[in-house]
């Protein structure tokens, strides 16, 4: 008997089911939407809006790529739907398809060109392709369309902020919000925005806004804590990156800035742990690699070897990510040498974030005013926005100013290859703003890394590290991925504060006091507890001594107890030291560093800015010698200077000596009262002569590339 076969679902009870599954898709109950979608397509596989909306179902609930599949399939059978290619794009971003979703959205807006939505997503995805002006464009398009759609103006103001156009994001932002006062991602972008023009109260009160819209949002919580970190608030930042992490555990940018604030507070281990967390959720993570490894410079117990093992992953990672990106590791062939008839300048380019108030900006002001024309020609790549009045300064002594932070590695690469730069100089390493990757393009013959970092930055294409004959003896070499090229005195050069006749060196205070103050100036991350246990053990040597000890952290009260509770702990005399916050003006800072009869320094990572600024007010510094580049800059000042007994070898050394030459105060008001003479002489405070010795260098680095390439015949 044969049997008949099973009949279809009737037209209107398919329409009845598949109206029954929009409204529970609509109401949130997507398991029985979802079931109701896959029984109208077990019978109609070819259901087009059931393929559609099953696929944006399967987005909704984390299954990107199977709603992709989905929704191609609805396209394939139907390719005349805007909405339809436009969820495409969706989907595709989902899954992190960025550059297929800028392709679907082409075509929805290709079909309807007033598709306000499909140009604003759009935007999204060039953002994700790291393209921010063709975003900027696209959610322009949008807000003309329809200039009532706030997401459009938010997501414009995240394009504007990472082009470094911040105030233009902030107005941005205020649109979206006149528009949408309960937008809470606008309130923590726009808290964003203003932390980085510096007005962190207005920030914060954005944050403020954001939380009290979605109190345990773990991006606006870390946001806040960055800000904190940046306004000095130390405390309030750990507490607002924990808060983040209580909020969503593996929140990797939160760890990573809970790593840098604990680091900033000298919590060396707890911040070295934290990264490393971060890293274990995302090993390729480049800001959480090159923090661990700022972090690791800090760390006494952490040996050069040791270092450079995480270095040279960091530095692996870095040339894979740029060979993703089409780079070639190989050299650029460099351009006729400079001089031998070709009467050019060497073009040097100089990479940072710190070209303006920083430490960078005070030692780079002399060199650049020192540079021969005929021979050097500075131009800078700036990862920051708009510089300030010594960035100014600095700018009017480049041939060229180029803003990069808003431009992803490949395109800041493919900027310098433009400028047919000869040796391109990294001035950060792992520090805040760097753009290590760019190096890893390979964008120029010559890769020079100095000054803002001082270890091995990991990169195989990173050619020198400018260092001298103390801050890197023989036989260190092998502290590098980087050849060591050695400047004939110093790789410092100190810009001494102009036009300020009034700044003289004080009386040595010992003299009307009757004790010795010993002073401290250095970021609060480089006070480690080895350096609090001998500096009491210092203040038990010298009876009567006072220590002071003068840092941002202490500007806040949270900061001046948890620091007290560090002292106390490693054994110091509470009583026998004053904690002052930082002073505002650099003629004012400066001054005050007179009040200390001698300057403490920090191990392993000592004070370079600081050892100058006290040398220049006639206060010496007595340091610590270690083992690698960084550790050994203190001795190097001082050696440059003509005080090499100011240097010690270890631990005991350095209490030893500190109480032999607090010993004498007729001596140290002796060298107090000569020492800006002393200082003046050396190439140390010397910008012309330290410019020659840097012009120098850089002319032979080139033509030893230049060399290279004709003995390979090319």
């Amino acid at each position: 008997m044969s049997k008949k076969p099973a009949k279809s679902p009737s037209m209107a009870a398919l329409q009845t089911t598949f109206a029954q599954a929009m409204q529970l898709h609509q109401a949130g109950f997507a398991a029985q939407a979802e079931g109701l979608y896959r029984q109208i397509l077990s019978t109609h596989a070819r259901h087009i809006d059931a393929l559609h909306l099953l696929g944006m179902l399967c987005v909704q609930t984390g299954r990107a790529d199977e709603g992709v599949a989905l929704i191609q399939q609805a396209v394939q059978l139907n390719g005349m739907v805007p909405a339809m290619h436009s969820n495409l794009g969706n989907a595709l971003m989902a899954a992190g398809r960025h550059q297929e979703a800028v392709a679907a959205y082409n075509k929805a807006i290709a079909q309807q060109p007033a598709f306000a939505d499909a140009h604003c997503n759009k935007g999204n995805a060039l953002r994700e392709l790291q393209r921010p002006a063709q975003a900027v464009a696209a959610f322009d398009q949008a807000i003309a369309l329809n200039p009532q759609l706030p997401e459009a103006w938010s997501n414009r103001g995240n394009a504007l902020s990472d082009l470094l156009r911040h105030a233009e994001a902030v107005s941005s932002f205020d649109r979206a919000l006149a528009l949408r006062p309960q937008y809470a991602q606008a309130w923590n972008n726009r808290g964003a925005a203003l932390s980085e023009l510096g007005q962190f109260d207005e920030a914060l009160k954005s944050y403020a806004q954001a939380l009290s819209l979605q109190p345990d949002d773990p991006e606006a919580l870390n946001n806040q804590g960055h800000t904190l970190r940046e306004a000095g608030q130390l405390q309030a930042s750990v507490a607002s990156f924990r808060q983040a992490l209580s909020a969503r555990p593996h929140h990797l940018e939160a760890l990573s800035n809970l790593g840098v604030t604990l680091q900033d507070l000298g919590q060396q281990s707890e911040a070295i742990e934290s990264l490393r967390q971060a890293l274990a959720l995302q090993p390729d993570h480049v800001r959480a690699r090159s923090n661990l490894l700022f972090s690791l410079s800090f760390a006494p117990d952490v040996s050069p070897t040791a270092y450079l093992d995480e270095a040279r992953l960091f530095g692996q990672q870095a040339m894979a990510r740029a060979s993703a990106a089409g780079a070639s590791p190989s050299p650029c062939a460099p351009r006729c040498a400079p001089g031998a008839g070709t009467q050019r300048p060497l073009r040097v380019g100089f990479v940072s974030g710190d070209l303006r108030h920083h430490p960078v900006g005070f030692f780079m002001e002399g060199l650049l005013n020192h540079l021969d024309p005929a021979k050097v020609q500075a131009i800078a790549f700036s990862t920051r926005a708009q510089p300030d009045a010594l960035g100014q300064r600095l700018q009017a002594r480049c041939a060229g100013w180029h803003a990069i932070g808003g431009l992803n590695e490949a395109a800041a690469a493919a900027l310098v290859r433009e400028q047919a730069i000869d040796v391109l100089v990294d001035l950060a390493g792992h520090t805040a703003g760097n753009m290590l990757g760019v190096f890893a393009h390979r964008p120029a013959p010559v890769q020079v890394s100095w000054l803002g970092f001082l270890a091995s930055t990991g990169l195989p294409t990173m050619d020198w590290v400018l260092a001298d004959a103390i801050t890197v003896p023989a036989g260190q070499e092998s502290q590098f991925t980087e050849q060591v090229w050695r400047l004939p005195v110093t790789a410092n050069c100190f810009t001494p504060p102009a036009n300020t006749p009034e700044l003289q060196v004080r009386p040595l205070p010992a003299l009307s006091q009757g004790h010795i103050t010993w002073g401290c100036t250095q970021n609060p991350a480089k006070i480690n507890d080895m350096a609090l246990q001998a500096w009491g053990r210092i203040l038990q040597a010298t009876p009567g001594s006072r220590l002071r000890i003068q840092n941002q952290l202490l500007d806040h009260a949270s900061g001046r107890e948890a620091f007290l509770l560090r002292l106390q702990a490693q054994g110091v005399d509470t009583q026998r030291v004053d904690l002052v916050g930082s002073i505002s003006g650099r003629e004012a800072h400066l001054d005050a560093l007179g009040e200390a009869d001698i300057a403490l320094d920090t191990f392993p990572y000592p004070g370079i800015t600081t050892t100058c600024e006290a040398l220049w007010m006639g206060v010496p510094t007595l340091t610590l010698a270690g083992q690698s580049l960084l550790s050994r800059q203190g001795a190097s000042l001082m050696n440059v200077v003509g005080l090499p007994e100011w240097v010690a070898h270890d631990v005991d050394d350095y209490v030893a000596r500190a109480a032999q030459l607090a010993s004498d105060v007729n001596a140290l008001s002796a060298l107090r009262q000569g020492m800006r003479e002393r200082v003046q002489g050396t190439a140390l405070f010397n910008p012309a002569l330290f410019a020659q010795h840097w012009q120098e260098a850089l002319l032979g680095m080139h033509q030893a590339r230049m060399a290279q390439e004709m003995a390979q015949g090319h």
